[in-house]
């Protein structure tokens, strides 16, 4: 049996977390422009190993996908990015994403094959973003159709085709992520 821990990271609030595949880093948004990156010591306690400064406002959401260990996180400032490890530096390097949306990003979720990402926003669409490789950056092509409302969360099917959205209207919507960039 396991012994529950509990420290203290910030004085505010956490407004999103997420877990390297591993489960021994941490990445959190405090309710600010940066986003801090934690790593677990063999005491069991967490200690911040980094700062991701590249957002103008209040990061909205972050995700971490635990295979390609890339870490996404989207922003009030109507951006995202894409945060790649170098191994010869050790640091974190930001890849912006092309949204092309009017309101602020509010929710970003990696695919189960990790090869895309969506993110939901206050500009009632859904931003269903890959790599394009040809430009060396992440573009996004979007689903605006029934969305009425400020997007508030996003998940994956484990097919990696299908998306559900959930909104302020208090509707749950599923949609096709085929692209025909990607499939």
């Amino acid at each position: 049996m396991t012994t529950k821990t509990e420290q203290q990271l910030f004085v505010g609030p956490i407004t999103s977390h997420a877990f390297n595949g591993t489960l021994d880093k941490l990445v959190v948004s405090d309710n600010s422009n940066t986003v801090y990156v934690y790593a677990k010591q063999a005491n069991g306690k967490w200690t911040k190993e980094t700062e991701l400064q590249k957002h103008i406002e209040r990061v909205k959401c972050v995700d971490w996908a635990p295979n390609t260990n890339r870490i996404a996180t989207c922003a009030g400032d109507r951006n995202a990015y894409v945060w790649n490890l170098n191994s010869e530096t050790g640091t974190w390097e930001p890849s912006l994403v092309l949204l092309r949306i009017a309101r602020a990003a509010t929710y970003i979720r990696w695919s189960p094959a990790e090869d895309r990402f969506a993110v939901g926003s206050g500009a009632r669409l859904l931003s269903v973003c890959f790599y394009d490789t040809e430009h060396d950056w992440w573009v996004s092509k979007h689903i605006k159709k029934p969305i009425r409302s400020t997007i508030l969360c996003v998940d994956w099917h484990p097919s990696n085709h299908l998306i559900a959205v959930g909104s302020c209207a208090f509707k749950c919507r599923i949609f096709s992520a085929a692209l025909k960039e990607t499939n």
